[in-house]
Formats: structure tokens, sequence, C-alpha cells
């Protein structure tokens, strides 16, 4: 898919995150050309870095997987909010990006992305109604519907959008103990048929989300209920000739291929649409571990793009040394950042060795230093990071660097 989004032209001064730039403000592109070297005085410390190469790999490794099984793509843009992966990931055949919020949607519509999918229950009048207005236009649009007050909710607004085309809704199924959606078959039924018989509305097809579930066996039997929860509407004369139906997060989307790949809905044409976000980053933490291609390693891999760079600035006494970075600059939701690389005063890079993070605060990290590792004030740190939905947030500008460590890009999130 070939689709130029409407990236802003930015520049960077003395405001960006993780620069040195004290002088005349440049353009991202302007400041890309001068290839800097991470090290070479253009950055200060903390500071994120994606991994060109790592993040070249996994949207091809992901694309690929979902051409072999016949999944459309919608990745899920919550992760990174940086349009220049969304157009990189539409170039390698994603069909609409995901959202979780109407502020994330508008930011998409302002990018000139032509379709997406609100994965989350939209209510908010305003919102609503701005949705129609794009549906009229030509945006494609899909937000999801748990409970009959909601689509009632959902109707009011956008009836009154004059000259509208119906809003695409998709009745959401849930789980016990999860987050939205309907708990039963029959309660999804009966939000489905309020949708259908709702001014403005129509139904496109049933939403899941698999990813809260403790292990695949489990999400295998939530999809299994997905599945037969598609059938049943159909047989009650509810789904049109097209019929859309979404999961996946990053952790079981083996499953959702499994489950829900394949012409399994006689009488419909089906739209199997995967929503992984993570993917893209990876991780060196719950990813990592969570990943299907443990299970599925015949079917590929993914690899930790980011990384941040932090100074240590001071080793108080025996075995602790405090560094420049906290809760400010890495995640820590999901697990604290782990000690990969250390770069001497000379240049050199050697292995952390036993090197572990205790805790951090705003702005400082306790590292524990193991009686075979040293670390010295000035020498700076690299750190692998977990969960990139709370890494690529603390972050407006990101550079993207090569294995040499020269940046050849910046990318902007807009958060």
């Amino acid at each position: 898919m070939t689709i130029k989004l409407a990236i802003p032209a930015e520049k960077i001064d003395w405001r960006t995150k993780g620069l040195w730039w004290p002088g005349p403000a440049v353009s991202l592109d302007e400041f890309a050309t001068q290839r800097h070297h991470l090290f070479g005085g253009a950055f200060t410390w903390p500071v994120m870095v994606a991994d060109r190469a790592a993040i070249v790999h996994n949207i091809d490794t992901l694309a690929r997987f979902c051409a072999r099984h016949g999944l459309e793509f919608a990745p899920h843009g919550k992760t990174t909010m940086a349009p220049s992966l969304f157009a990189a990931q539409l170039a390698a055949g994603a069909t609409a990006i995901s959202v979780a919020t109407a502020g994330q949607a508008l930011a998409c519509r302002a990018f000139g992305m032509p379709s997406v999918l609100l994965a989350n229950e939209l209510l908010d009048p305003g919102p609503l109604r701005w949705a129609a207005e794009q549906v009229r236009q030509g945006f494609g649009f899909l937000c999801f519907a748990d409970s009959v007050t909601g689509v009632r909710t959902m109707s009011a607004a956008v009836v009154s959008v004059p000259g509208g085309r119906p809003l695409q809704v998709l009745a959401e199924l849930g789980h016990p103990g999860g987050r939205t959606g309907s708990r039963t078959l029959a309660e999804l039924s009966e939000v489905a048929r309020a949708v259908v018989e709702a001014p403005g509305l129509e139904l496109a097809g049933v939403a899941a989300y698999e990813g809260g579930l403790p292990d695949a066996e489990a999400a295998g039997r939530y999809l299994d209920e997905v599945r037969a929860a598609v059938h049943r509407l159909s047989a009650e004369r509810l789904l049109g000739e097209e019929v859309v139906v979404t999961a996946g997060g990053s952790k079981y989307f083996d499953v959702v291929a499994d489950r829900l790949a394949g012409a399994w809905l006689p009488g419909h044409r089906l739209r199997v649409i995967l929503r992984s976000g993570a993917y893209i980053s990876h991780d060196d933490g719950i990813y990592q571990d969570w990943t299907p291609f443990r299970r599925i390693p015949e079917e590929g891999s993914l690899e930790p793009a980011l990384h941040v760079w932090a100074q240590v600035l001071s080793t108080p006494e025996d075995g602790l040394a405090i560094v420049g970075m906290g809760k400010r600059e890495v995640a820590y939701d999901e697990g604290l950042p782990m000690p990969q690389q250390v770069r001497a005063h000379d240049g050199t890079l050697r292995p952390a060795g036993r090197l572990r993070v205790m805790s951090v605060n705003d702005h400082h990290a306790y590292v524990e230093v193991g009686a075979d590792a040293t670390v010295a004030p000035g020498e700076l740190i690299r750190f692998g990071v977990s969960h990139p939905c709370t890494a690529f947030d603390k972050w407006q500008m990101i550079p993207v660097i090569e294995d040499d460590h020269t940046v050849v890009d910046l990318i902007r999130t807009y958060f």
C-alpha cells in the first residue's frame, strides 16, 4: 500500500528531550542528513534510541506472518504514536492503524490515515459526531460496543450528523475478569441486535481481545467462543455480506491465526484483522518472554529495538552506582531496565556483567554492582527495556541508529 502521510514539519531545539542543541532550531530532515554520532556531542543523557535494522526486521516479520495466514493487519498505533512508523507499517501491507482513544484517532486522521480501527468503546458525543462526519467524507472507521446503553448513546450522537453514512460498529465479546466486552454470547447477541436496529449505526462484525489471558490454551478457548459468537450472529441474520472479526495483541497472535484465519463463515465475506502493536520494537523483557515465536520458531523471530543510554553519576559506596535515569525516562511498570553494555571514557564497550537495577526514582536509578563488575562516574550504560508501550510515550524524539551508532533518522511521537 502506497500512502503518503501528512507528517508535521517539526524542528529540534533546546526543547527536544535527549538532544543537546543550544543553537538555532533545525528540521528533523536536516538533522538526520548530518549523520551525527550518538556519542559525538549532539545528545545528552539519558536518551532512548531505536535500532533501525531491528525495526525494519520486525515490521517485515509480522507483515509476512499475516500474509501467510491470510490475515489483514491493523497494527496498534498506541504503542508508538509515530506517523513515520505508521507509514512504514502501511508500506509493508497494513490496511489500517488501530488506536485506543478518540484523541489517537484524531491524530491519525490529521496524519492523513485513510482508515482507523478504534479498539475500544466510543461513548463521547463530540468525537462520535466527528467520526460520523469523517466517515461521510470517506474515512474508514470502526469502533466497539459492549452494552445496549452504549449503543443508544452512540446512535443519539451520530444520528444528528446530516447526510452521514452509518457508523460501523463491532460488537465486542469479552471474558470474565477481562476488560471491556460482553461477558456472554446472549449479551453479545443483544448488543448486536441493538446496533442493527439503531439509527445511524451498522453492525460490521465482532471484536475480541485475548491478550489478558494467562496462557495460549486459555486464549484458544476464548477465541473458539468468539468464532461461535460470529456463527450465532450469522444464524440470527444480524450480519451483513462482509463480516469483520478482529483480535490480537502481541502475546497470542499465533493463536488468533490458528483459531480465526480462513474461510469458516459460509455465506459471508470474512475479514479477520490482527491488531498487534508492540511487535514493532519488541523488547528485552515481557515480550521477549511472551512472543508467540517461542512457540512457532519456524515462522520467524523479533528483535529488541529500544535501548536507553544513561550516565553513571556517582559510586557513593561499594556495590552501588547511581545512574541518571528514572521513571521520567524509562519504562518500569513491567520490569526494571536491564544493564547490557558499559561505554568507558575512551569509547570502548564492555559487557555490563553483574549490574542490576534495584529501583528507580524520578531521575535516578539505583544499580547494584556485583563483585566482578566495575563502573566509574561518567561512564555510560546501555539498558534494555521492558514494555514498549510505556517506553515510547516518554520521548518526543527518538534517534534511529545504525550498528555503528550513527544517527540516521529521528522518530517523532505524538502522545
